[in-house]
């Protein structure tokens, strides 16, 4: 059958508005895809639903469609978005109300049963990762949008591809192919030079939207719309390919892809063919991201200025200690930003940040801030903070739980209201580790220069719940070969002291000349607690890119 291209125009709640109108206008395309849902996202849309039952999905999907619904429909390309979040039925609703205002005709289907809530009692939102068979069985029936709730990433584009090449439930290689390239593709301009490590290696200022050329085989190649910005080449989709996974067997409610089997090549100017995928049965539980409020949250950040920095924020604390006495939660992290005899006054400052949570608003509230704003005169010599705390604000939780398949209906509605029951897959296999693959064989000895890892290797990194994942890869064959044996989880640990005491998990990758970390409880409840600076762990590969080691000189 003929090949299937599939973009994306969106990668999160946010994510660049003209972003659809480029896809649609700058090349051909059957699908586009827009990917809105993130666990953060999940808890935003739950916390509206608070206030309007009508609410719960992305608005700005509305907004955007309302400029583009004409462009798809004239260039027949289809829509596949989890913009639904929440609440897909009423974004279907607003879509069908859209279409009539603008006198557009369109048949608008959507997915549903991924909503466990009622089943999670004291939950803002509890929802199932669903598969992509209930988009293909929406398409397959002739829609032209489709809305999802909380499917998995990779969803919009294995139901799309399902739908298009006649695949089955068993047909695991194939399907495993589109997860991996729905997996570049889910999160936008991650893959044509966004946060990218080398991203000095082209033109990044304004990266275009992926799209995937997809075959009935499964192989698909990553490229993009000709004239846009930014690069794809075999780093770039490397990248995104580590991007918030853990080992080599990849999950998912339709199929287990082995990212270990993935082979990437650069197939022209900004082409990566993927191929080799192989897949395995699903797992025989489903994973359900469960966001609940966890109380309330406060935060001071004070500049500390000059000398005697370290005695300063001695001072602050045992001022603030009488008030946080009573607080459930207090943490103080001191960042040295500071330097001796600096130039200019910023940087001879340090930042002394205090973070606190209780389930009592009060506590974290008007009591923190009216004890911190009462040291201005009486506190250390220079006292100012970057802006007063506030009056507390109310944070989320993320909890992974996993179900039993048969407890969730997997539902599709097409677009003329009939309601498909989609069945489940028939075999599923427990996941397992892969057995460790053999090391490289290493380097000729040779001379070493202490120097930066990021001179030899890229990363990404990210979050899932509480667990952050680093992916780590060489460049070239020499390259893999010294960072396969060299980073190691102990030395991991070593460079990035907050993994010290944790768990942290090594998972080579030998076909991508990588390796993958998952570092767990780093980011303690999650990215809505905000437990650490950086809550996502979006840079902290770039930190461990930034720490030295001895490198042989031959790499440099």
């Amino acid at each position: 059958m003929s090949v299937l291209r599939v973009g994306n125009a969106s990668g999160f709640y946010g994510d660049r508005f003209d972003a659809m109108r480029e896809m649609l206008t700058g090349g051909p395309l059957d699908v586009l895809t827009g990917d809105y849902l993130a666990e953060l996202t999940m808890l935003i849309l739950g916390r509206d639903r608070l206030k309007d039952p009508g609410a719960g999905y992305a608005r700005t999907f509305l907004r955007q469609l309302e400029e583009c619904l004409g462009l798809a429909r004239e260039r027949g390309v289809r829509i596949v978005t989890n913009a639904g979040g929440l609440n897909p039925a009423g974004l279907a609703d607003a879509v069908r109300v859209l279409a009539d205002r603008l006198g557009i005709p369109v048949r608008v289907a959507h997915v549903e049963g991924d909503d466990l809530t009622a089943a999670h009692p004291g939950a803002l939102a509890a929802h199932a990762y669903l598969g992509g068979f209930g988009i293909a069985e929406c398409l397959r029936a002739g829609a032209d949008v489709v809305v999802t709730g909380r499917v998995t990433d990779a969803a919009l584009v294995t139901g799309p591809a399902a739908a298009h090449f006649g695949w089955g439930p068993t047909e695991y290689d194939r399907l495993a192919g589109a997860v991996v390239a729905g997996h570049v593709l889910e999160c936008g301009a991650q893959a044509t030079g966004g946060n990218y490590s080398f991203f000095q290696d082209g033109d990044v200022r304004r990266p275009g939207f992926p799209l995937a050329e997809l075959h009935a085989d499964g192989t698909s190649v990553v490229t993009k719309h000709d004239g846009t910005g930014g690069f794809v080449d075999v780093g770039t989709v490397t990248a995104q390919l580590l991007y918030e996974t853990h080992g080599a067997r990849y999950a998912g409610p339709d199929v287990t892809a082995r990212l270990d089997t993935v082979r990437l090549s650069q197939d022209g100017p900004d082409r990566v063919r993927v191929e080799g995928v192989r897949g395995e049965a699903p797992p025989p539980t489903l994973k359900v991201g469960l966001n609940r409020l966890g109380g309330f949250r406060n935060e001071v950040a004070f500049v500390l200025t000059g000398l005697d920095v370290e005695a300063k924020a001695a001072l602050v604390r045992a001022q603030l200690e009488p008030v946080l006495g009573r607080v459930a939660d207090v943490r103080w992290d001191l960042a040295r930003t500071d330097r001796p005899d600096a130039a200019t006054e910023e940087t001879a400052s340090a930042l002394l940040r205090l973070v606190v949570r209780d389930a009592d608003q009060q506590v974290v509230g008007r009591a923190l801030s009216g004890a911190a704003v009462e040291l201005a005169l009486a506190g250390y010599p220079g006292f100012h903070v970057l802006a007063p705390p506030g009056k507390g604000a109310p944070y989320g939780v993320f909890d992974a739980l996993h179900v039993p398949r048969n407890t969730v209906a997997h539902v599709a509605v097409r677009h003329d209201g009939r309601r498909v029951p989609v069945p489940d897959v028939q075999d599923t296999a427990v996941l397992r580790a892969v057995p460790e693959p053999p090391l490289p064989r290493p380097l000729p000895p040779g001379p070493v220069r202490r120097a930066p890892l990021g001179l030899v290797a890229g990363a990404r990194s990210g979050d899932k719940g509480g667990d952050a994942n680093v992916g780590v890869w060489a460049r070239t064959d020499d390259a893999w070969r010294w960072l396969a044996r060299e980073l190691t989880a102990d030395r991991f640990r070593e460079l990035i002291p907050e993994a010290r005491d944790l768990p942290v998990v090594r998972h080579p990758l030998p076909n991508l000349r990588a390796l993958n970390f998952v570092v767990e409880g780093i980011l303690g409840e999650g990215v809505a607690a905000q437990a650490r600076f950086d809550p996502q762990a979006k840079a902290l590969g770039e930190w461990l890119r930034a720490r030295h080691l001895d490198i042989p000189e031959a790499l440099l």
